[in-house]
């Protein structure tokens, strides 16, 4: 218990900066500060928290569908409706690396590493897989499957307790079934059927599947009416993600067996990686295949994992998209978000092999080098160059513009260059710019008809929105797919085209820029304002919309 007690407290400390720090801490911004923080703070703050399946965002693109930000029964909202932002946001990274670290250790003492001399390896394995940079709204998606599974395999060997059932009914509040838990039980499901077909059917197991999934269903009734019942086309409609010829997919295996995803970061390339392969060497030299059967199976796994993701993106999948869209609209390749677990409990594994071929202190040493890796991967360490929560939203600067401005927030609408509309978001202004999973088709047409000019120049960027459109964002050309001009920036925009005429009749008034805009005239842009503040990251250049004169 000393061991695992000590595994919680270094847990605690790992999230302590952000309460110690509060705002002036640094974290992640793509998928994170660009989108889902800014996302809460809009839900909570439209009232539309418990809205209807019909129900509108109107600060977003002028009535965002509800649906879009996800089930109001999810924990991670909870945290933000109850909690200022950055401390919400703590909170969540401690509650999901509390459980991840629980969860791992369970599974490893009850059903794979059950050596009482082998607490060491799992409590350092468990404190390793806990501290992995995790895509922060995921939650518990993926860091939370050990422990899932440990219920589950709970009750495949007859384990009737109410400990659990409890997990079992508490993990889907905190985690997402699109983004880890649909490919867990999916895999379950598949894991049931070939355990029925080679010994006999696990009733328990089955009832327990089938009872978590429609418990997420029933949470995320969201998703499943605007996946089963919407008939309004939205963004992902045409979204197109087979596009990749063979070699590219055989790259792309490689990349992510070794480096893994940016949203299931498991920075196991250094460490791990090596510590596998020299089990593997091990077992094949001792001939332990037998009894390390599911050593190398998980290999076999880890690998296929990758090439799934990878070949999923292959050209070749283009005729079954085509005969069914629904391919397209939800992203299959995530069955790669198993990973970290596997990799982890193969981790385990190997370090048992290893400590039994050889000696302890390449285990301990094996151990330690990954916990010191998982601590340089901490986020106010690898985005200390990025802007701190407080720099990103800037809110007192924010506020100055509002005052300028002088009119209510409801009455005009803006867009961002420069910067992530998220920020406007944040601070309340109605935006026609926007980052969101899905939104109506008809409006990523019209908004299109804006950056038209800027898409025919490029090529990337028009093939980025057309086919995707995720990001309805302001794109210019100069600056390509970068979307953060901090005010220590000395670019400027000299050759932008964009048609006013088309944001002016949706309501856009205003243009807040990160950089000077030297064809503002052209664009029928009038500068009004450059806006500056200590605390802030960005230089505000706000531009006013003007009615395209006839003549």
């Amino acid at each position: 218990m000393r061991l695992f007690t000590c595994g919680i407290i270094i847990v605690c400390l790992h999230a302590l900066p952000y309460f110690l720090l509060g705002e002036d801490a640094h974290m992640r911004v793509h998928d994170n500060l660009d989108s889902n923080i800014a996302w809460y703070r809009v839900l909570v703050q439209s009232g539309e928290l418990f809205g209807s399946v019909h129900a509108t965002i109107p600060q977003i693109i002028g009535g965002l569908p509800r649906n879009a930000y996800g089930t109001e029964f999810s924990g991670i909202v909870l945290l933000h409706a109850l909690f200022p932002s950055v401390y919400a946001y703590g909170l969540s990274q401690l509650l999901t690396r509390l459980f991840a670290f629980i969860g791992m250790y369970l599974l490893l003492k009850t059903h794979v590493l059950k050596e009482k001399e082998a607490e060491w390896i799992r409590v350092g394995v468990a404190l390793a897989f806990a501290l992995t940079p995790f895509w922060p709204s995921g939650m518990l998606s993926t860091l939370g499957m050990p422990l899932a599974l440990w219920a589950l395999f709970n009750i495949r060997a007859g384990d009737r307790s109410l400990k659990n059932y409890v997990v079992l009914t508490l993990l889907p509040f905190y985690s997402s079934f699109v983004l880890g838990f649909f490919f867990f039980l999916s895999a379950m499901f598949i894991f049931w059927a070939f355990d029925a077909w080679r010994r006999r059917p696990n009733v328990p197991l089955l009832l327990a599947l089938i009872y978590m999934t429609v418990l997420y269903l029933a949470i995320e009734y969201r998703l499943v009416h605007s996946f089963l019942f919407a008939t309004e086309p939205t963004s992902r409609d045409e979204y197109v993600h087979a596009r990749l010829p063979l070699w590219r997919s055989l790259r792309l295996t490689l990349k992510n067996y070794m480096f893994g995803h940016t949203h299931v970061m498991t920075i196991h390339t250094l460490i791990i990686l090596p510590i596998t392969f020299i089990a593997l060497y091990i077992v094949w030299r001792k001939t332990w295949w037998q009894q390390e059967r599911l050593f190398w199976q998980l290999h076999i796994i880890n690998v296929m994992l990758s090439a799934w993701y990878a070949f999923w993106f292959y050209k070749g999948w283009l005729p079954a998209t085509e005969a069914f869209p629904f391919l397209d609209r939800f992203n299959f390749a995530r069955y790669h978000f198993l990973r970290p677990m596997v990799i982890y409990v193969l981790f385990a594994l190997s370090l048992r092999i290893i400590w039994r071929a050889w000696d302890r202190s390449v285990v301990s040493f094996a151990i330690v080098s990954q916990l010191v890796v998982a601590m340089l991967f901490h986020e106010q360490i690898v985005y200390r160059d990025k802007p701190t929560f407080r720099a990103f939203y800037a809110e007192k600067q924010f506020e100055q513009v509002k005052r300028y401005i002088g009119k209510p927030l409801h009455t005009y609408r803006v867009v961002s260059i420069g910067m992530h509309p998220a920020i406007a978001q944040y601070n309340g202004f109605y935006t026609l710019d926007t980052y969101n999973n899905f939104y109506p088709l008809s409006y990523k047409h019209q908004f299109r008809k804006i950056i038209a000019s800027e898409l025919a120049k490029n090529k990337k960027l028009k093939q980025y929105f057309d086919e995707w459109g995720g990001r309805c964002y302001i794109f210019v050309d100069e600056l390509g797919k970068h979307y953060m001009f901090t005010k220590q920036s000395n670019k400027r925009i000299r050759h932008m085209k964009l048609h006013t005429d088309v944001l002016y009749d949706m309501g856009g008034r205003y243009v807040f820029s990160a950089l000077p805009i030297d064809n503002a005239k052209q664009n029928n842009l009038k500068l009004l304002r450059t806006f500056e503040h200590d605390e802030s990251a960005w230089n505000i250049y706000l531009y006013e919309v003007e009615r395209e004169k006839t003549t």
